[in-house]
């Protein structure tokens, strides 16, 4: 029975980290050559791509749609932002006592481009178009997803104060996010052939540059990234539901974990996340709002990532990192990188941009940490990402108390498959 158990549990996860250590495999033996196994990863993140703006649309709207309570939707919303500024300031200090003890720059030898130029950006204008389209079809594209997901939230809303006006589009709502969630477990099923083939590809071609360009700063990044995802989330999840939620949250995250890994997106591994937090436990309301918006906005790796570029350019220039001025501005500068930045469009520029002109850097240091930003993209999206999902169990813990996770886990399918209007004696049991 313990082997059967262990097997049920495990197994899409055991395959998978099969199936990944193959793709390894074989692009250690295959080197550049490994090229060739990417169209078989790229049909795996196309099919993710093509189905997450419908995904974000249907959860998001049918989330706030089938709330009895709008104050539950504004407690979610706020503690979400705490949550994410939170864990952001704790990324950016962690970086920042790394980058301390060991300095980036030293060694690195870079040879400093003569002729660089910098697209002139009106941050009002990106404000304006991460908010809003000009036109309803430019909802559909994933490059508009802050503007959707406005958009969904306005439709949820309007369908939650109709009430029984609008009781069959909420079921209309409800129904569609299924179907996704549906749609998905299909999609899954191609993810070890996917997956295998991307790894294939990044360690074949990629991985000499990994282990050559900028070795210092990868030195840096990727350990504390790691402690970060490990002992970081560890933490973050015992303080969410103790020992329950380290026992439940670790098995059940390697999916999207590697997902994320492999396509360095988080809106690629959405899909996963829900997944996944559906079987830690968290609330529907809850992980359909966090994890969406989260993938957007929430960005802990880019924290992370923020402060090398910062602490590199400091020493590649000679300034001195010591000053408290230096050190509370980059944490700053990082928190702004990881979250209003990151949901509006080319913010991974706006934010090296912010860098470079807050310090008073030459236009020639843009290159340099944009060569850094591509280098740490694979652990910064999965720290991105799997954040998100540790951050829906944290708004749970504080708007559940300290069961939620027992209480969600016995009543949610039931819940979840209820009617609406037999959901008001469930909702006793598991909400606030």
């Amino acid at each position: 029975m313990k082997k059967s158990s262990f097997l049920k549990h495990y197994s899409s996860s055991l395959i998978l980290l099969a199936a990944i250590a193959i793709g390894c495999v074989l692009g250690l033996i295959f080197k550049e050559k490994a090229v060739i196994f990417k169209p078989f990863g790229d049909i795996f993140l196309n099919l993710l791509f093509t189905i997450v703006v419908p995904l974000v649309f249907f959860s998001i709207s049918s989330a706030i749609a089938s709330m009895e309570n709008i104050q539950r939707l504004g407690k979610i919303i706020l503690w979400m932002m705490v949550v994410f500024t939170t864990t952001g300031i704790i990324a950016s200090v962690l970086m920042l006592i790394a980058v301390k003890i060991y300095p980036p720059a030293q060694g690195i030898n870079i040879t400093l481009p003569s002729d660089a130029h910098m697209e002139q950006l009106k941050v009002s204008d990106q404000i304006v178009k991460a908010f809003t389209v000009s036109d309803f079809a430019d909802l559909f594209s994933k490059k508009n997803m802050l503007a959707l997901i406005i958009f969904a939230s306005l439709i949820g809303l309007s369908a939650c104060t109709l009430g029984e006006k609008a009781k069959a589009f909420t079921a209309f709502l409800v129904s569609g996010s299924n179907v996704m969630m549906k749609a998905i477990s299909y999609i899954m099923i191609y993810a070890p052939v996917g997956l295998g083939a991307y790894f294939a590809y990044l360690i074949g071609v990629f991985g000499p540059q990994l282990l050559g360009t900028y070795a210092r700063a990868m030195t840096i990044y990727y350990p504390v990234a790691a402690f970060y995802f490990v002992a970081g989330f560890s933490f973050y999840v015992f303080l969410a539901a103790g020992q329950k939620g380290l026992r439940v949250f670790w098995p059940n995250i390697t999916p999207a974990a590697l997902t994320a890994l492999a396509t360095c997106s988080s809106m690629a591994t959405i899909p996963v996340n829900l997944e996944a937090a559906e079987r830690v436990g968290v609330p529907r309301d809850i992980r359909e709002m966090v994890i969406p918006i989260g993938s957007t906005i929430h960005m802990d790796g880019s924290c992370l990532s923020a402060v090398l570029k910062t602490a590199v350019l400091f020493g590649l220039f000679h300034m001195n990192f010591s000053s408290p001025w230096a050190m509370v501005t980059a944490v700053g500068v990082a928190l702004l990188s990881g979250t209003v930045m990151s949901g509006i469009p080319a913010g991974g520029f706006l934010g090296e941009l912010m860098i470079v002109t807050l310090y008073g850097f030459p236009i020639i240091a843009m290159p340099i940490i944009s060569m850094i930003g591509t280098l740490v993209d694979p652990p910064a999206t999965m720290v991105n990402a799997i954040g998100d999902n540790v951050s829906s169990m944290l708004v749970a813990r504080i708007l559940g108390g300290k069961n939620w996770m027992s209480h969600q886990t016995c009543h949610s399918r039931a819940f979840e498959e209820a009617p609406k209007g037999k959901r008001e004696s469930i909702t006793k049991l598991i909400s606030i």
